[in-house]
């Protein structure tokens, strides 16, 4: 089993030094504490937590002592998992209010924030939201619980509120004046009421994150794109299938958790910056650009083809697993697949064919040659298909790491759900009504993650009876 190693990222939620009578704002007294003491830290751990939920990376910043006022979560109704045992329940943005107006686009950064622990609401018509629908359902209860909706939807309080009448659009417009950060959707609930320039003017420093199929502007912004749109016309389907097969749906809905992860970071990222300046902004985040902008060395590909000798066309072919190097690809080992690279350090790599007796004529002096270097990287990857076909799958993967090789066994989903290195790090949460789901991609020692409860959206009167928002950064 790989060694596990604690992360650890200290972070301190701001100051909070307002008073403000129920929803009404006074001009904002500023925090002296540093703002990269909590909320940049916060966006550093997004930008490599979110991006790869199953590697972290070691951070480490110092605590910063600053008086932290109890959320607005109804201790009553809290529900603790195995990391809320720890002294400090504090959430890293514990006091940050946010209102949630996300549908499918954006829904996965609304609950990126709400699990570090700020307060968010999420208004829903008055027949429910229609997320509340998808599926999978857990069949256990009479009102078949979405269990979609309980994961992404989570750590919230919902509530049902009318924007087509006056009284309704004015409720939703003064909680957008009364919020830190207030997250929509182009076309999506709310947005057609929200008076989001009227909401800065009355909240100067007021984060607003935007997220649309397109953009505001240009001949696409009209388009709706669900998540397989989105990734075709991002050109993330492109890159996905092999010559002999067409382009492939990735699993669920990949490409939405990417916008998701990126509205996040833009919503911490104006935080931060109205923290420091005083001044809130208007951010625009089109899932479609979020998608181009992960195609890496695809778009290198297009644009520099012409110096690579491996040149065909303007687009690399379509090729499965195989990387454009030919030195990264899926092997099929004895029970079970295998990510295989002689990367980083391919003499290394040599060395335990030599071992193993598998290096056939890898040695011929012929690829000291630099003009042959391609060459032998091929001659090695065929070799390398020859012999890992004759090795079990899970003892190779352990004796590659162990040799500092970076080979990946492509773990069967039963596989991950049973993973040893998710049960050390604690990763599998007891959600409401003891279902088991995932944790969060991040471990923070003095602002751990915390599951509270999932209930149903009550009455927007009884949601303003009980709200407290009368503090302010």
């Amino acid at each position: 089993m790989l060694r596990s190693r604690k992360r650890a990222l200290l972070l301190a939620p701001p100051d909070r030094n307002e008073n403000v009578a129920g929803l009404a704002r006074t001009p904002a007294t500023r925090a002296t504490v540093p703002p990269s003491a909590s909320i940049v830290s916060t966006i550093v751990a997004f930008s490599i937590a979110c991006s790869a939920a199953s590697s972290i990376p070691q951070f480490s910043n110092s605590a910063v002592a600053v008086e932290q006022k109890p959320s607005c979560f109804n201790p009553g109704s809290q529900m603790k998992n195995n990391q809320t045992d720890m002294p400090n329940t504090e959430g890293a943005l514990t006091g940050v209010r946010i209102l949630d107006l996300t549908d499918e686009r954006a829904i996965y950064g609304a609950k990126l924030l709400a699990d570090l622990g700020a307060d968010v609401v999420r208004p829903e018509p008055p027949e429910g939201d229609p997320l509340r629908a998808r599926g999978p359902h857990r069949e256990a209860d009479a009102g078949m619980t979405s269990l979609w909706h309980r994961y992404f939807a989570s750590n919230r309080r919902a509530f049902r509120v009318d924007t087509a009448t006056e009284e309704g659009a004015a409720q939703l417009r003064q909680l957008a004046q009364a919020a830190d950060i207030v997250l929509t959707c182009m076309h999506g609930f709310g947005a057609d009421v929200l008076e989001v320039s009227a909401a800065l003017e009355a909240n100067p420093s007021l984060v607003v994150v935007e997220t649309s199929s397109f953009g505001a502007d240009g001949p696409w912004r009209d388009y709706l794109a669900p998540d397989l749109v989105a990734g075709a016309l991002g050109g993330a389907v492109a890159t996905t299938g092999d010559v002999d097969t067409p382009p492939l749906k990735t699993f669920g809905e990949l490409n939405f958790m990417v916008s998701g992860a990126y509205v996040a970071i833009a919503a911490l990222s104006a935080l931060n910056h109205a923290r420091e300046r005083g001044e809130g902004q208007r951010v625009h985040v089109p899932v479609h650009e979020c998608i181009a902008s992960c195609l890496e060395h695809v778009l290198m590909w297009n644009w520099y083809s012409h110096t690579r000798p491996m040149r065909q066309d303007k687009s690399l072919a379509r090729r499965g697993s195989l990387h454009w190097s030919n030195a990264y690809v899926v092997m099929q080992a004895v029970g079970g697949s295998i990510m295989v690279t002689p990367t980083p350090d391919v003499d290394a790599q040599l060395a335990w064919m030599i071992e193993e007796d598998a290096h056939d004529d890898l040695i011929d002096p012929k690829y000291l040659e630099l003009e042959n270097r391609p060459a032998f990287i091929t001659r090695m990857m065929e070799l390398l298909h020859q012999w890992v076909g004759t090795r079990e799958v899970e003892d190779l993967m352990h004796d590659a790491q162990s040799r500092h090789c970076p080979y990946g066994w492509v773990l069967p989903i039963e596989r991950v759900a049973d993973n040893p290195q998710l049960e050390a790090r604690d990763w599998w949460t007891e959600y409401p009504d003891g279902v088991r789901g995932p944790g969060a991609p991040y471990h923070f020692s003095a602002t751990p993650w915390a599951m509270h409860g999932y209930e149903p959206a009550q009455d927007a009167d009884a949601l303003f009876a009980e709200l407290d928002w009368g503090t302010q950064s």
